[in-house]
Formats: C-alpha cells, sequence, structure tokens
C-alpha cells in the first residue's frame, strides 16, 4: 500500500441510468488518514456513488484509484479483496439467520477474536444469538457496522448509516470513524446530518444533481457555506428548529424565529388530549411479547388527541419497533385494547386499520411500507386500486399514471416517472413515497410515523415537517416515534420515552430542562416499578 497516495480517487465518474445521468463527471478525492463527508440533496447521486466504489455499479466513463493503484472493481468481491468495507442504507444481513450465523457467512479466521475486538474497541455489542428478524432496525444496523469492521478495512463506506442509531450509539460511530481514520486508513461518510460532520469530518464532497458542486476541507467549509452547495439557497433561509434537526445550530447563519425556538406544535400552540371525545388513538393496557418469550410493551397506555403531535423518544429496542408493528396490524397483543377513533381495532387486519383512518409509516420502509419490485405508481396508491377500475375490472393505468405524476411533483420526488420500480429510487425518495401514501388516506384519523425524516436532505425535512404540522392542523392525530430529539422538539406538543416496553413521561418540549429530562427518561430514571405505572396519560386524566 503506498501510504504517500490517497486512499481513493475517482476522476470523471459517471453513470447513467436510462436518461437519468446519476454521476456526471465527478471528481473526488480522499485523503489517507481522514474521515471525507460526501453530502447532497436525496437523488444527488451519493449512493450511486457508493455503489461504484462497492463494486455492485460499474461506471460508464471515468476511473478509480485506490491507494495510488488502478481499481476497477466488477463485482462486491473485488471491492472486499481490495480492503473495501461497504454499509448501505439497505440492510445486507440475512433476516432468517441469527447475528452470529450472518457474521460466519464471512468465513473469517478467528472470528469470535474479531468480534470480541470490534466490541472492546469500538463499543458496538451484539446478541449472538439473536435471529435477525426479530431486532429492530438500529440494532440491525449496528450489525452491518461490526460485519463491516471484521474484515479491518482499509477504507470504510458508510452510506447514512446514523438514521437508525441513537445518541449513544452515533457517539460511538463516529469515534470509530476516528479512530479508523487515525490508524491511517480511510472513512467515506456520506450524511444528511451537519453535527456530523462538524464533529467526525475532515474534507467533505457536495454533490447536486449528480455533479460536484464543491467542497474542501472542513476548516475552510463552515456550515454556512455547505448549505447552499446542498440546496442551493442560504444557511439563513432556514428556521431554528428545522436546523437543530439537521445538527446546525444557531449561530451557525441559521435565522432565528422570533429569536427563539419555534413554538412546538401543528399551529404554533400546545394542544392537550382534553374533553370526553373520542382520541384520534388511544391504547390501553397493551402488552406484546416477542417471538423468544421476552416483553416488548408492558401495560402501555398511550393517547393520541385530534389535532395533536405526540413524539415518542428513546434509544432503539425498548418497544418502539413493536409499538409500530401493532399499529400497522402485523402484531397483535397479548392484551390490552387500540382503538382509532373511538373505534376499537385491536385485532382488525392491516387493510381495515388503512380503511379506517390509520396512516401507518414504518421505521423499515425497504422492506415493510413498500413493494420494491412494483412501480411507484402502485406503490402510491396500494390498497386504492378501486380509484382506477373501469368496468370494476380492468385497471386504467393511465389515468393512475397520471395521478402520481401529481403525487411526485406535489411531495419533490425524483423517480424517473410514475412507471420507475420502486426499488430504482433512492432510499430518502422511497421515504418520500411511503409518507405521501399515507397522507393521502381519506379519512385520516391519525398518522403514526417511525423516523419520518430518516434519510432525507435539509429541503425534504422541512417538508416532511410542515406536512406533519398540515396534517395537524386539519385535526388529524399524529404519532411520531424518532431518534432525533431535535425532531420531537421541534415537532411536538408532548413527548414520551420508550424504556424496557414502558412509556415514561410525558415531558413537555416547552420547559428549559426538557432535553435533559427526557436524556434521564432514556436511561431509566424515575422508572415506575409496575405495569400500572408506566401508563402515559394526558394532562386530562392525570
Amino acid at each position: 500500500m503506498n501510504t504517500a497516495a490517497p486512499a481513493l480517487e475517482m476522476t470523471g465518474l459517471t453513470k447513467s441510468f436510462g436518461t437519468m445521468r446519476a454521476l456526471d463527471e465527478v471528481d473526488l478525492v480522499v485523503e489517507a488518514g481522514t474521515v471525507h463527508c460526501v453530502l447532497g440533496e436525496n437523488g444527488a447521486g451519493k449512493s450511486t456513488l457508493c455503489h461504484v466504489v462497492g463494486g455492485s455499479l460499474v461506471p460508464d466513463e471515468g476511473g478509480l484509484r485506490l491507494y495510488g493503484s488502478p481499481y476497477a472493481p466488477r463485482r462486491p468481491a473485488d471491492a472486499l479483496a481490495a480492503g473495501i468495507a461497504m454499509v448501505h442504507q439497505h440492510f445486507s444481513l440475512v433476516p432468517t439467520l441469527t447475528v452470529g450465523e450472518n457474521l460466519r457467512l464471512l468465513r473469517l479466521k478467528n472470528l469470535p477474536r474479531r468480534v470480541a475486538r470490534v466490541r472492546d474497541e469500538y463499543g458496538l455489542d451484539l446478541d449472538l444469538g439473536a435471529r435477525v428478524s426479530e431486532l429492530p432496525v438500529g440494532v440491525r444496523q449496528r450489525a452491518e457496522i461490526v460485519k463491516a469492521l471484521l474484515r479491518e478495512p482499509r477504507l470504510l463506506v458508510l452510506d447514512e448509516p446514523t438514521g437508525v442509531l441513537g445518541p449513544a450509539e452515533t457517539d460511538a460511530l463516529l469515534a470509530t470513524c476516528r479512530r479508523i481514520a487515525d490508524s491511517g486508513h480511510a472513512v467515506v461518510l456520506v450524511t444528511h446530518k451537519l453535527g456530523e460532520v462538524a464533529r467526525a469530518g475532515d474534507a467533505a464532497t457536495v454533490l447536486r444533481g449528480g455533479r460536484v458542486s464543491g467542497g474542501g476541507p472542513l476548516a475552510e467549509l463552515p456550515p454556512e457555506r455547505l448549505v447552499p452547495l446542498m440546496i442551493g439557497r442560504p444557511a439563513d433561509s432556514l428556521d431554528a428548529g428545522l436546523a437543530g434537526t439537521i445538527g446546525l445550530a444557531a449561530d451557525e447563519g441559521v435565522r432565528e424565529t422570533g429569536g427563539e425556538a419555534p413554538e412546538a406544535g401543528a399551529s404554533g400552540g400546545r394542544r392537550e388530549a382534553s374533553g370526553p371525545a373520542p382520541r384520534a388513538l388511544r391504547l390501553r393496557d397493551v402488552s406484546v411479547r416477542r417471538p423468544d418469550g421476552t416483553t416488548a410493551l408492558d401495560g402501555v397506555c398511550l393517547d393520541v388527541g385530534h389535532g395533536e403531535i405526540v413524539g415518542i423518544a428513546g434509544v432503539e429496542g425498548n418497544g418502539q419497533s413493536e409499538l409500530m408493528a401493532l399499529l400497522g396490524g402485523s402484531l397483535a397483543p397479548a392484551a390490552g385494547r387500540v382503538e382509532l377513533g373511538g373505534r376499537n381495532v385491536t385485532r382488525a387486519a392491516p387493510r381495515e386499520r388503512s380503511r379506517a383512518g390509520l396512516g401507518v409509516v414504518p421505521e423499515d420502509r425497504l422492506h415493510e411500507g413498500c413493494v420494491p419490485p412494483l412501480r411507484v405508481a402502485d406503490n402510491l396508491f396500494l390498497g386504492r386500486l378501486e380509484r382506477f377500475r373501469r368496468y370494476g375490472v380492468l385497471l386504467d393505468r393511465r389515468a393512475m399514471d397520471r395521478a402520481a405524476e401529481s403525487v411526485l411533483t406535489e411531495h419533490g420526488i425524483r423517480a424517473g416517472g410514475p412507471g420507475a420500480l420502486m426499488s430504482s429510487l433512492s432510499g430518502g425518495n422511497q421515504q418520500k413515497v411511503v409518507l405521501a401514501r399515507e397522507l393521502a388516506l381519506d379519512p385520516l384519523i391519525c398518522l403514526a410515523a417511525a423516523q419520518p425524516t430518516r434519510g432525507l436532505d435539509i429541503g425534504a425535512v422541512g417538508a416532511v415537517h410542515s406536512r406533519i404540522r398540515g396534517a395537524a392542523a386539519s385535526g388529524t392525530g399524529v404519532l411520531v416515534v424518532s431518534s432525533e430529539l431535535s425532531e420531537l422538539l421541534v415537532l411536538c406538543d408532548r413527548i414520551t420515552v420508550a424504556y424496557r416496553g414502558k412509556l415514561l413521561g410525558p415531558v413537555d418540549p416547552a420547559e428549559p430542562d426538557a432535553r435533559e429530562r427526557i436524556g434521564a427518561l432514556m436511561l431509566g430514571a424515575h422508572a415506575p416499578d409496575s405495569g400500572a405505572e408506566s401508563a402515559v396519560r394526558t394532562a386530562a386524566e392525570s
């Protein structure tokens, strides 16, 4: 290995899919011993760039060099042999196997010793006996990262790795990136979060529309200069709430809202679920057990009022995934009751819940929120195909495509048209499709969204927040599960905390010490002893 040469060089890299040019003469240099951040909007070409480096895509034009030597991978195995490890947005673990069985597929010598080293050095612990399909998304992401680190790579490429990690796990991952760089190797970190860029990065390259719009050493690129390179407008056009969500502090060129953080709640004021009217969503003494018999939800009570935005914070693995699966209808409770607008939907099938007005945006958008082999238009109107039936039998695809085209434009979804396969979209644009579909339910009594802005660029995050507030303003109850505490503090009227299958709180985001109180609850502070006391009550019931 030539340590004096850059770890990775790209020259004139170009890649097209049909008429869409995903990468357009991209030049990029990643120095050895550095963390190089790649930034850009959804559809800017970041994931395509990662796939080219990882060998799963072959460029149409241009070349690559790895530590001074020509590098032209034709398949992922070539990248692995060259010492490149990838962690993609979409997981590569075999869901029917245990974590340990997945790691043994790597066929590495001294695997137990390597696993122990990664655990001790990077603080990434795993239950090797757990089945992947039963793990929360954040734990699956941790397993993917461990899998990559086991190979002791000289170049690690991470595509949006922190979207499903909690604060402590994110800190550990960024520290891992720093250790790898300090050892003389290199890291390519694709992220939307400017706070992570500032904490871990040495240099950055910004992509817009498949082309390099700027970049350089981060010492010369403060956040207020990165934002316009990413979105084409200045940083001070962002309000403080959105800036906080993406990790950009208000003193870094961000416009304040009246000198203070924006008021939480869909219409700028706080609401509480009050009075005798049915709640948009009500859970009463709900318990759920995992397939291994352990308790995922323990006597949970939760109310979401009409027009109210309620947040659930917490480290992944504390019952949030099971709660969303319960609401979506894919998981039945062992006990308790679920009501939607006063109607008992505890045993209702997913299709019945959707028609009754419950919109669900799952945390795993690829495997649970869409059908990747189907067209974008088909995914947008899943469950509502009767709208486009002719004579009760024939499907009017032209009418469907026209309606889908309108949705793509309205929600800023970048795709090769309504006929494009869902699998061809970037992760962020897949998320936009799922959210657009659920928001279009009529009626929409309650929207339950897990990680609604995961993988979205700055502009898209603002648009999603606006749509969530708009839904609440129209009387829809909204439940948001997010690992982004800043997001919850900006959006919600009140926040509860998931901890070991219980919901603790609630906490008023307007309180000066709200962040500290939520952090304490995430660690189990003041956790109740009994299931009955774990209920999260509304102000009217407390």
